[in-house]
């Protein structure tokens, strides 16, 4: 893209996390170009940084700027962050603002604009999901102090999985607790999305109208069941907490566990939320680290990173299997997230005994990880496709304030 064909106005698209805040500013358009991506990360501690870098004009000539913010509280980073954008894009058009909410609540199944009934909506729920919620109420009251006027749009993980039957939503727990919200919503769904979309571009929509299985494996990790385009099982429910090992949370966890866990070491429920969110998966097992690439690498000369690492293809394989046995069978499986778009070693593991599924890696094609990776003569198709939120935030973004716009001028 050149200058002389610079966008006019621009969307924005924020993903935060408990310790990072991710933003990218696009031009808007039918495809959305990304112009600019940022982020503040290792929030809270000494070693927080600040970082811009792209360019408004010309997507092919970024700038970087990088900068220490110091030990700052999250809201405080996101001020810095949100600040530096206003700065950036003084004098251009901001057509809206998009904003990555994990969870919306029991009355908010779909993307929707702000509005500040939304937003008391939210601050009911919080406590439903105090890990992300609050810090994602704050950046949305930051973004709408710093870009005065412009629209806010919130765009929800959980929409993806709405057309869940009802049986799929259910948790085996008393109906009073299902009444107060507790069912099983499913996250990831900015990602599964994104994959959807991008596997009827690669594959065509024969794939699509197929059995489509979903891997988004990160730090957080979910699987999706899709068949014909309708979402028919995922494995978090109704927390972040639930369904695969993840890089710090436990995943689907006996419940007498939990309880030896708060009664044993007497935690109050601050403490115990804690310790399921940050100790536990990767790190708690292992001892050593979070990240598969550090584990990957001690493998060898280390029992505990091994089992870390065998632990988790294990679970990841029984899950797939479990999401395979939802639809009645598979006829694609899409990797995707930090792990499953880049490691081949975890892709290898995850797929070695499922060859009854008709699935069959290409260990060249798998080692270089880009497209198709199943073998020729699988019967499962396997593909990598890199996953992005935030192109699909910018995609709603721009579809609600349109149809706010059309319906405003009738």
């Amino acid at each position: 893209m050149t200058s002389a064909a610079a966008p006019t106005s621009f969307v924005i698209a924020i993903n935060g996390g408990s310790s990072s805040i991710k933003v990218a500013v696009f031009g808007a358009g039918t495809n959305p170009v990304r112009m600019l991506r940022g982020s503040v990360d290792r929030i809270g501690s000494a070693g927080a940084e600040f970082r811009l870098e792209g360019s408004l004009d010309d997507a092919t000539s970024p700038a970087t700027e990088v900068r220490a913010i110091g030990s700052l509280a999250h809201k405080q980073a996101a001020e810095v962050l949100a600040t530096a954008l206003h700065e950036k894009l003084a004098g251009r058009a901001v057509l809206g603002i998009g904003h990555r909410i994990v969870y919306g609540g029991p009355g908010s199944p779909d993307h929707q604009l702000i509005s500040p009934r939304l937003m008391d909506e939210l601050r009911a729920v919080a406590k439903i999901d105090a890990t992300h919620l609050p810090r994602e109420i704050a950046l949305i009251e930051v973004f709408q102090s710093t870009f005065a006027g412009v629209p806010q749009a919130m765009c929800l993980d959980t929409a993806f999985h709405r057309r869940l039957s009802r049986v799929a939503t259910m948790l085996p727990i008393p109906r009073r607790f299902d009444e107060a919200g507790l069912r099983r919503y499913g996250y990831h769904g900015l990602s599964y999305e994104f994959l959807m979309s991008e596997l009827e571009r690669e594959e065509g929509r024969k794939a699509v109208g197929g059995r489509v299985v979903l891997a988004h494996l990160g730090s957080g990790a979910s699987m999706a069941a899709v068949n014909a385009g309708v979402p028919i099982d995922t494995t978090m429910a109704a927390s972040a907490l639930s369904g695969l090992m993840m890089g710090t949370r436990p995943g689907d966890l006996d419940p007498g566990v939990v309880l030896y866990m708060a009664q044993h070491e007497k935690l109050a429920p601050d403490k115990l939320v804690a310790l399921l969110n940050k100790e536990c998966g990767l790190l708690g097992v292992s001892g050593i680290s979070a990240d598969v690439r550090d584990l990957l690498a001690k493998r060898g000369s280390d029992t505990r990173a091994a089992e870390a690492i065998d632990l988790f293809c294990w679970i990841a394989r029984k899950h797939l299997g479990g999401m395979a046995a939802s639809l009645g069978g598979i006829d694609m499986l899409v990797f995707a997230g930090g792990i499953g778009e880049n490691s081949p070693e975890i892709r290898a593991g995850i797929c070695e005994t499922l060859g009854f599924l008709g699935i069959a890696l290409d260990a060249g094609l798998n080692s270089v990880g880009k497209g198709r990776v199943s073998a020729p003569g699988s019967r499962v198709g396997v593909r990598v496709i890199p996953t992005d939120e935030e192109v699909m935030i910018a995609r709603h973004v721009q579809r609600l304030v349109d149809a706010h716009s059309l319906m405003e001028t009738r």
